[in-house]
């Protein structure tokens, strides 16, 4: 027995001693982002290295290998950076309104936010520690990447967003603007000429905004805040081009195919597990749903107990006439008039839910994640989306024949039934659900574990420099090939111009001949 317990705790020290050490950065208080990325620090601790982590989620238990840097108390950044009255008011808002009354104040704001807590800035200023690497979110908090600089370590990131069009120029790509939409804009890869007009103007819009308006802001944030660094410190865009590996919460088919370089990795979905056995009370009601069951959330952000009073009745009116059972996830377990088939909660195991046999509908805002757990479990969607990339993920469903899409301010009860009758009852949208699913899984190797062999390589690497795109080196003109159209148009004005006198040579010779025998 002891000989036993002398070999699992040789081994438990060799695990530790090949752990390597991270940094993980993550100071966005976005719920749902935090559940893909506490992901991958479980399974790095899981694997032995030892983690540091800047978050506003403290773990509930705590590990040997785990150090946390907690942000205390969470910014509430939708009550202090959406300036409207509700979140379901954000369906109206413009592509710049969405840029630059929402993401990017938001983005400046949380980051500051954290800055200005004690334990943060003791940290930044006083820790001595050596890292391997620094895991940084990918999502409007780009002043933190300046800790790669100061440790001298690689950046891997993650985009919990999925691809975003700045990416490209980061990793020495060109966007295809042809076929790709803009994460905004409710378009598919397939465009009529004004949508990839517009396409185009979006896309270079923001990337115009971001590099001249929003980037130099944060750029001062990090210049202010790491002042008690060395030397002068890099600009941001250079850190950002030394960012090795992006791993991107995005898998097909849910999302437009684009050129990559291998620096880009989909891992989307990794988050999801095998579905566990719900709370007693839940399992009972969802068991018992001969008729099956319609599941409803719009995620960790939005709050079904907010909508307007009218949407509100009009789905209650439509749920209380169907005979299937309904769980939704309400923040106000009180509401009055509440139909007898149908059960709310503030809080429900989302995936969990969707893996049980008797969900037959998923009406969801959209959300990458939520869709992300519709799609696995195969379970057909009504989509409401309200903002950002909700949009284009239900385009993308709708496209695909697992799903239909409402628009929020148009709802009526009769929009509302025929969308759930619509799915129920037409057997397309399962099988085109079930198919989808089986393309989303089909992968080489699971989502989380190729997430975790990137970070490893990167480390191993040093870096990993080869995987870095030599466009990264060269300047804008030389990039789009700007230079050479230059050449060749020079080329074909020295052809003309050399063309031209000969030809008036040739003919003009002649015709002056022609006068003097006259």
């Amino acid at each position: 027995m002891r000989f036993v317990a002398l070999v699992c705790l040789l081994v438990a020290c060799l695990q530790t001693s090949d752990g390597a050490r991270i940094l993980s950065v993550n100071v966005f208080p976005g719920r749902s982002h935090w559940v893909m990325i506490s992901s991958i620090l479980e399974e790095l601790l899981d694997r032995g290295h030892e983690v540091t982590v800047i978050t506003n989620y403290a773990r509930k238990e705590p590990h040997p290998n785990l150090t946390e840097i907690v942000i205390a108390p969470i910014y509430d950044f939708w009550a202090k950076s959406v300036k409207v009255d509700s979140l379901f008011d954000l369906t109206e808002i413009s592509i710049h309104q969405m840029l630059m009354g929402f993401l990017y104040p938001m983005g400046i704001q949380t980051a500051e936010y954290a800055f200005t807590r004690d334990n943060v800035m003791d940290f930044l200023r006083n820790d001595n520690s050596q890292f391997d690497l620094l895991l940084a979110e990918q999502f409007y908090q780009e002043a933190y990447l300046m800790l790669a600089h100061k440790y001298k370590i690689p950046i891997v990131s993650i985009g919990t967003f999925g691809f975003a069009q700045y990416m490209a120029p980061m990793m020495g790509l060109m966007s295809a603007w042809s076929h790709v939409p803009h994460e905004f804009l409710p378009f598919t890869d397939h465009m009529t000429l004004y949508q990839r007009a517009y396409n185009s103007f979006v896309s270079a819009y923001e990337l115009f905004l971001r590099s001249w308006h929003y980037l130099p802001q944060q750029q001062a944030m990090a210049d202010k805040y790491f002042s008690f660094l060395p030397g002068p410190l890099p600009r941001l865009s250079e850190l950002e081009r030394q960012v090795s590996v992006i791993l991107l919460n995005s898998y097909p088919p849910l999302t437009s195919t684009r050129a990559k370089v291998p620096a880009l990795v989909q891992v989307g979905g990794l988050h999801i597990k095998e579905p566990k056995r719900l709370p007693d009370d839940l399992q009972t009601f969802v068991d018992g749903a001969k008729d099956g069951v319609i599941f409803f959330s719009l995620g960790t952000n939005l709050r079904s107990a907010d909508m307007p009073p009218e949407k509100l009745a009009v789905i209650l009116r439509v749920f209380g006439s169907m005979k299937q059972r309904v769980v939704w996830k309400f923040e106000d377990e009180q509401i009055k008039n509440l139909p007898a088939n149908v059960l709310v909660r503030s809080w429900l195991p989302q995936s969990d839910i969707l893996g049980h046999r008797n969900v037959k509908v998923f009406i969801t805002h959209g959300g990458l994640l939520g869709t992300q757990e519709g799609v696995h479990r195969a379970v057909p969607m009504v989509g409401i989306p309200i903002y950002c990339d909700q949009h284009l993920n239900m385009n993308k469903a709708t496209l695909g024949g697992y799903a239909v899409k409402l628009y929020f301010p148009n709802i009526t009860e009769e929009s509302f039934r025929w969308a759930l009758e619509e799915v129920l009852y037409n057997p397309s949208y399962k099988a085109n659900a079930d198919k989808v699913s089986q393309i989303f899984r089909d992968r080489p190797v699971p989502a989380l574990e190729e997430s975790i062999y990137w970070i490893e390589y990167v480390m191993r690497h040093k870096g990993a420099p080869q995987l870095r795109s030599a466009g990264l080196d060269l300047p804008w003109i030389s990039f789009a090939l700007l230079d050479v159209v230059g050449l060749l148009a020079i080329c074909l004005l020295a052809v003309f111009v050399l063309l031209r006198r000969v030809v008036s040579g040739v003919f003009g010779g002649s015709a002056v001949s022609k006068r003097k025998r006259d």
